[in-house]
């Protein structure tokens, strides 16, 4: 992956790895690079790299952006060049997959539970079991892995201790939790038939081969699990532990992950970690923001495009889903798409069908989903922003990333790992410390990386508490996420008792006034238990 190295004058000052996507750099602490200078615009410049790797640099500042001494609007960049932004250069540095993290995919075959939910008290995971209930090995039992897993004799996966079994004597696997079997080199008997394809089995339901009878034994657990850290998140709160435990345990499934949490909690983070721990972590990691694309390219965007589709579609292009093919597609912003996508993504999503704007034959692309939202879905489903049946689907495993001033005890470990990335390492005096664990985060991870990151380069490795500022423009978010959606609900609560009042109880009526389905309505009606 490439990067950014910054200099001002001949110092270096740190280097910043790319991602797929845009990194906005500049003043402001919103920005994903912020260079404290007066220099540097608020938002100074944008630098996007496409799925192919292209990098392009935008301008975005009144001082204005160079390229190699000169002046620029828009311009692509490669490795060597220089941006000028202010009293900075940025250098930039070509990727080399030498440089990128080792993976830490799993084996497929050693996963042994697939997870079929999340709710209150953690995972809800199933675990299948095969016993062998009569024959040469009776009572002995194998966990079955949920890929699937050849059984019989010797150089199958699960070897069972009977002479009359063939080498990869029948295969099972199981499909969303439901264990199945399939005959392979040898015969296989489901309730005393032959077999002559894949077959279900139910729960208690015996199955036969060689001199041996089988069962498949079903448990279903709830689970919390915990964990130190989770790819380059780090922290050691208990809600990050649960956290870090729940993407751990997910990841290794193709099962989509819904993750929330305000801006700059790390959402993104956990997409690439639940890319790299997974069984897709060879494949691409193709993110999208779907804040960042107009209403009328977002299908192109996603699904891509035949020539002569639309005015400008001058050739064939592949969309996002095509790019991630046996990889993971990451749709951050996911509650900005505009209503007129959502049912073409939810059609993706269910049949695995991905056709291109102005084809007549579907593709099928295989690919994991993360999506991500800062927005709170059940309310933008109410109001009817957001498609109900699409909600759910995406919602199959929702995991929460907390803001940064509700896990004060992480501020010191994540300030040391960013101190650490810099180049000399940097360092925190006590007194910085105690200041940075006195401020709220609005801006949360993102904001005491810039935080971090300006104190560095104005005064050098040994960060003081006198280097740390902070942006007077983020006002501190003094209710937690719960209170605020509380507020929104009272305040909802009360537009409908006035609508219901103004038009004597008349549903219809009342949802006209309010300029919202009818539908919504009741559904408000009985969540906020209104009578009417």
């Amino acid at each position: 992956m490439a990067s950014l190295r910054i200099y001002q004058g001949p110092r270096f000052v740190i280097e910043v790895r790319l991602s797929q996507g845009r990194t906005l750099v500049g003043r402001s602490d919103r920005c994903d690079l912020a260079l404290p200078s007066h220099e540097v615009s608020r938002v100074h410049c944008a630098v996007d790299v496409s799925r192919s790797g292209r990098i392009e640099v935008t301008d975005r500042s009144r001082h204005g952006t160079r390229l190699n001494g000169q002046p620029i609007t828009s311009s692509e960049v490669t490795s060597g060049d220089v941006v000028g932004v202010g009293p900075f250069q940025i250098h930039i540095v070509a990727g080399d997959p030498t440089d990128e993290p080792p993976s830490t995919s799993m084996t497929p075959v050693d996963v042994t539970e697939h997870v079929v939910g999340s709710g209150p008290e953690g995972l809800e995971v199933v675990r299948s079991i095969l016993v062998v209930h009569d024959g040469p090995a009776a009572e002995s039992s194998f966990p079955v892995p949920v890929v699937g897993a050849s059984v019989g004799g010797t150089r199958s996966r699960i070897v069972v201790d009977d002479p009359n079994l063939l080498p990869e004597h029948f295969h099972l696997m199981v499909n969303e939790g439901r264990p199945m079997v399939e005959p392979s080199a040898g015969t296989v008997r489901v309730s005393g038939r032959q077999i002559r394809g894949i077959c279900p089995i139910e729960q208690g339901e015996y199955f036969s081969a060689g001199h041996s009878t089988f069962r498949i034994v079903t448990a279903r657990d709830a689970v919390q699990p915990e964990a130190p850290a989770f790819g380059r998140m780090v922290g050691r709160s208990l809600a990050m532990r649960r956290v870090f435990g729940l993407l751990g345990r997910v990841a290794p499934h193709a099962v989509t992950v819904l993750l929330l949490g305000e801006s700059g909690t790390g959402k993104e983070l956990a997409a690439r970690g639940l890319h790299d721990q997974s069984p897709r972590a060879e494949g691409p990691f193709v993110a999208v923001n779907c804040a960042a694309i107009t209403d009328t390219l977002f299908e192109s965007e996603l699904f891509g495009h035949e020539k002569g589709a639309f005015t400008g579609a001058i050739g064939r292009r592949d969309g996002a889903f095509h790019a991630a093919d046996r990889g993971t597609l990451f749709l951050d912003e996911v509650g900005e798409i505009p209503q007129a996508a959502q049912a073409k993504l939810l059609r993706a999503l269910e049949t695995g069908e991905v056709k291109r704007v102005g084809a007549t034959l579907p593709t099928f692309p295989n690919v994991r989903l993360v999506a991500a939202t800062n927005r709170y879905l059940p309310v933008e489903v109410a109001e009817g922003r957001f498609r109900e049946d699409l909600y759910f689907r995406l919602a199959v495993l929702t995991v929460e990333l907390p803001p940064l001033r509700a896990r004060t005890e992480d501020i010191q470990v994540l300030a040391e790992a960013l101190c650490a990335s810099f180049q000399p390492p940097g360092s925190l005096t006590r007194a910085a410390m105690a200041r940075l664990a006195a401020h709220t985060w609005p801006g949360n991870v993102r904001e005491l990386r810039n935080v971090l990151t300006r104190a560095y380069v104005l005064c050098g490795p040994r960060i003081d508490a006198t280097a740390i500022t902070f942006d007077r423009t983020m006002t501190p978010a003094a209710r937690s996420r719960e209170e605020q959606v509380a507020l929104e609900e009272d305040a909802d609560r009360a537009r409908i008792h006035e609508a219901l009042v103004r038009t004597a109880g008349n549903r219809t009526e009342a949802a006209r006034v309010l300029g919202i389905p009818r539908t919504s309505l009741i559904y408000k009606m009985r969540r906020y238990d209104i009578e009417g």
